[in-house]
């Protein structure tokens, strides 16, 4: 062993340097879960042995391990998920959450389409311009592009919709962090990038990314159980979980055929846990648009 090698300080544990680049990202506001190296996230489901009828849960239970579920900006809980995620090499970052309400637009190169191209072309075609915002360069060579989206309005993850080889990462979804390590290299924020802030989504390709209005036929019948069930899963909402459990219980009602009846309780569940009435019933009607039929 030579003597540069026996003065050199050891190298954090991988984990270690996770956590601290996602506890970076929660100082900018951004929710965050660790990752393992298949990017995927790192604990697993406490529901996993569950019987294939148990409902499907995001969270009621209080324990971690559901995923983009447990993103979360407090330095204390993501201390305490990393802590039971000792394998994680990266963490991922919640999109369309407060206060950015990120909205992800991935260019991917593996399936072997130029997507710079092809949103250059979307610009041009629609009239929008990118602004100069956050870069993430992938280790196959793609682009992570960081936009920020108003309040009233929930984009949907989508793969291929836009264009070929572009995918949307909105509500629901989350991106790989800067500083991650997976089994293909590492993340990295694009020089020059790194100190924006989420650029504004241009109004122009934001409409391509969210789906047009349509009418709502819901179907007769009371709130009973199931209606219960969203409420309390709204209820159970930690800060920085509310509009994003809300506008998911809120498609979950409407796709029931039971969202107008469930709207009062869904608002007032909404307000108990820090939404005002108004950020509550605007998540409610987006919901109601994403998820009504033709």
């Amino acid at each position: 062993m030579d003597r540069h090698s026996l003065c050199s300080p050891p190298h954090p544990p991988l984990a270690t340097l996770a956590l601290a680049h996602a506890l970076s990202a929660a100082e900018r506001g951004l929710a965050v879960i660790p990752l393992a190296r298949t990017k995927l996230p790192a604990l697993p489901s406490p529901h996993r042995d569950d019987p294939p009828s148990t409902p499907r849960c995001h969270g009621e239970c209080g324990l971690p391990g559901h995923g983009v579920y447990d993103a979360t900006t407090d330095p204390r809980r993501i201390r305490a998920l990393f802590a039971a995620a000792p394998r994680a090499t990266g963490y991922g970052i919640a999109c369309g959450l407060a206060p950015h309400h990120l909205i992800g637009v991935d260019l991917d190169t593996k399936s072997g389409t130029n997507a710079s191209a092809s949103l250059r072309e979307l610009a041009l075609r629609h009239l929008f311009t990118i602004p100069d915002t956050v870069v993430v360069a992938t280790p196959s060579g793609g682009r992570h592009l960081w936009l920020s989206g108003p309040p009233d309005v929930v984009v949907p993850n989508s793969a291929g919709r836009l264009a070929p080889g572009i995918d949307i990462r909105g509500a629901g979804g989350y991106l790989v962090g800067p500083g991650s390590r997976t089994e293909h290299g590492v993340y990295s924020t694009v020089p020059g990038t790194a100190h924006l802030p989420p650029a504004p989504c241009p109004p122009a390709l934001l409409r391509l990314l969210t789906p047009p209005p349509r009418a709502h036929h819901p179907a007769p019948g009371r709130p009973g159980q199931h209606g219960l069930g969203l409420v309390q899963f709204v209820l159970s909402a930690h800060e920085g979980q509310r509009n994003t459990r809300l506008f998911w219980a809120a498609c979950r009602a409407y796709e029931s055929g039971i969202g107008d009846s469930l709207v009062d309780a869904l608002t007032d569940a909404a307000v108990r846990t820090g939404l005002t009435e108004r950020e509550a019933r605007s998540t409610i009607a987006s919901a109601a648009r994403l998820t009504a039929g033709p």
